[in-house]
């Protein structure tokens, strides 16, 4: 059996191109830290949560990758008349995608395209030095390609201006700016400029927009660039099977392309504990040369991606008083299979307490439970329960410390 992808929640983005005109997006942020950040071109006619576009987008997201993707203009949830829109615009809407990521976040590294979306993922590349990866999927290798769509409508759209075309089954009105517009973009003329890595996905059976598409692109572009055959999918991989594939295939090449975050905590002398700019309150740590993150739930203005400074703390004395615990059973020769401590934080009012003024004073209360599997008597079980006061973390919480601050030199 696979393994099935639990996607994380999406955010739902709103941002201004550059007419002014309000781009709907998705945001799709990893739990774990994040390795890069992508942006998602859908089709010709398609949207943002058109189902292989979601497929991509959860395998990234396992992969610490987070993805942004963006319905252009006239189409899913985004403003504006999709008859006035055309490729350009839709490079229009891609570069507003990243300057908001940009700004919000880090710049985007990744682009990946489907069908028209592929070649306005090439072209945008072409001009935007940041990115570092591109992968294609079904996409044409000119964009007046998408003009074959338009049947015998290409001769009333020359003749009176506009027509209503069926796409995907849905009529939309194309008008002549549109086929003007794609027709003055060479795409093979520039890949040789192209400075990113390429990852080219098509089938061979896809009867919108034919392999020798893929073949022109990937002769065009320069190294490194891959090739990956979708066998027996159609264009718009409506086989779930076909989409989960292809999510496999570009989350596993994309993971290669940007290292883990862990790669960047090799300081193993001391606990650091830094602002990511991946979310308001969200937090990369150096916890003695090992990764791990801090954040803060949504009702207080987190993403919830990580464990709160108090979660870290509550799992410190359970993790300690399951290690002392398992030592203590291993000294003993006790026949213990297994330790598991639950730990629970609250803040109590304190009304007899001495040293609380006004009887406000709030302290903070762990309550710990031990569970312990194995073949030993109630007094040894006992003897055990005992042992846990002994956890170095339990004596810290429990006598007084002394912290010292000093701002450091920037």
């Amino acid at each position: 059996m696979p393994t099935k992808i639990k996607p994380a929640a999406s955010q739902r983005i709103e941002f201004e191109n550059s007419r002014g005109i309000k781009i709907a997006a998705a945001l799709d942020l990893p739990k774990s830290s994040i390795r890069a950040f992508a942006v998602f071109a859908h089709c010709f006619s398609c949207s943002k949560d058109f189902a292989a576009s979601r497929h991509v987008a959860n395998a990234l997201q396992n992969e610490g990758i987070a993805v942004l993707r963006v319905d252009f203009t006239g189409l899913g949830h985004s403003d504006g008349e999709f008859s006035n829109s055309n490729f350009s615009t839709n490079l229009e809407d891609l570069q507003a995608a990243c300057a908001w990521l940009s700004e919000h976040h880090q710049p985007p590294q990744l682009l990946i395209g489907h069908s028209l979306g592929g070649a306005a993922s090439l072209m945008a590349a072409l001009d935007m030095p940041n990115i570092k990866a591109v992968a294609t999927i079904g996409a044409p290798s000119a964009p007046d390609h998408v003009l074959n769509l338009l049947g015998d409508k290409r001769d009333d759209i020359e003749q009176t201006g506009e027509a209503d075309v069926l796409l995907g089954g849905r009529p939309f009105k194309i008008r002549r700016q549109f086929v003007e517009d794609v027709t003055a973009f060479k795409l093979t003329d520039r890949l040789r400029e192209l400075k990113a890595d390429l990852l080219v996905c098509h089938s061979p059976i896809d009867a919108v927009v034919g392999i020798e598409n893929a073949q022109d692109i990937f002769v065009a572009a320069r190294h490194p660039k891959s090739f990956i055959s979708l066998d027996q999918a159609d264009h718009l991989l409506s086989k779930r099977k076909d989409a989960a594939y292809l999510a496999g295939v570009i989350s596993a090449w994309a993971a290669r392309h940007f290292p883990s975050a862990d790669k960047y905590y090799e300081d193993a002398g001391h606990i650091i504990a830094a602002e990511s700019g991946e979310g308001p309150l969200h937090l990369n740590v150096n916890a003695a040369g090992h990764a791990l993150q801090i954040d803060e739930p949504e009702s207080v203005g987190g993403t919830d991606r990580g464990p709160t400074p108090y979660d870290l703390l509550g799992a410190a004395l359970g993790g300690c008083t399951t290690l002392t615990l398992r030592l203590y059973a291993n000294r003993k020769k006790l026949d213990v299979e297994h330790i598991e401590t639950y730990v629970d934080h609250e803040k109590r009012h304190v009304n007899d307490c001495e040293q609380c003024e006004d009887g406000k004073q709030r302290v903070d209360h762990f309550n710990r439970r031990i569970k312990i599997v194995g073949d030993i008597t109630d007094a040894q079980r006992q003897r055990m329960l005992e042992i846990a006061d002994m956890c170095p973390v339990h004596k810290t919480l429990e006598q007084q410390s002394h912290i010292s601050t000093a701002l450091m030199d920037n």
